[in-house]
């Protein structure tokens, strides 16, 4: 009966509101086939897309765009409009997890550059739509990238 009222008392705890990220999906065409890049986790070193926090005085594009700069060193423009998100859970620097919804934009390259901010903190590599999505973790992401 106590625990049953306390999980009831806590229960709100767990419920939070998710947090917003936008993330790139960088898309070039190389010999007529579209590749998308991804990048390494700083963590975990899991291929993920870049991604990143809303950014004030930005769209959630624009702040997609500047994640793709600064993670994967891509120049170019994100389309205004998200083509669909994915769930994800964020292990903040205390060990705590967060619910996240990411925002996908696509990003069509317009240079790659090889010096970037976290160049020395990340590896990148381009790959087709069918195996990036063999390549990431998240299941809803993993079902976006095949419906492209």
């Amino acid at each position: 009966m106590i625990h049953e009222r306390l999980f009831r008392f806590f229960e709100p705890l767990f419920r939070r509101p998710a947090h917003i990220q936008a993330a790139a999906l960088c898309i070039r065409t190389k010999a007529g086939r579209r590749e998308v890049l991804l990048v390494t986790s700083r963590g975990t070193g899991r291929w993920i897309l870049p991604k990143g926090w809303p950014m004030k005085d930005k769209t959630l594009a624009e702040a997609a765009a500047q994640e793709a700069w600064e993670e994967a060193g891509v120049r170019g423009e994100a389309a205004t409009d998200s083509i669909g998100s994915y769930s994800a859970r964020k292990v903040t620097e205390t060990g705590l997890g967060m619910r996240c919804i990411v925002h996908v934009f696509p990003l069509m390259v317009e240079r790659l550059e090889d010096d970037f901010p976290e160049q020395h903190q990340r590896r990148r590599k381009w790959v087709s739509l069918s195996r990036a999505s063999r390549m990431v973790q998240e299941e809803e992401l993993k079902a976006l990238l095949l419906t492209l």
